[in-house]
């Protein structure tokens, strides 16, 4: 097995969507509803986050994600591993703030 396959990922979507139209508007609010059913966060608007705790699993929400793609505007997916995410440099104003924590997850022994 790879050793890449361990590492914890964060996955990012951003995106631009038209919302002129009803229609549009409907895809745009089912896009947000189905990132969030699948564990996404907001990070700010149009663009969500998500830990994953290995590449494998990354790449089943990845798969997810382009499986509910609106049929209009640009959506881009990136993957960094949980040390680029960490380097994150966060503002709110003038004040620098620490990026999202990963998402606990339980262990049972």
């Amino acid at each position: 097995m790879e050793l890449t396959s361990y590492r914890t990922m964060w996955i990012i979507i951003m995106f631009d969507l038209p919302v002129q139209g009803p229609a549009d508007r409907q895809n745009y609010a089912e896009f947000r509803r189905m990132l969030k059913r699948d564990g996404f966060s907001m990070l700010q608007y149009s663009v969500y986050g998500r830990h994953c705790p290995s590449d494998e699993n990354a790449q089943v929400h990845i798969g997810r994600v382009e499986s509910y793609l609106p049929p209009e505007g640009h959506v881009r997916i990136l993957s960094v591993t949980e040390k680029q995410f960490e380097r994150m440099r966060c503002y709110w104003g003038k004040m620098r703030t620490p990026p999202e924590e990963a998402t606990r997850q339980l262990t049972f022994f």
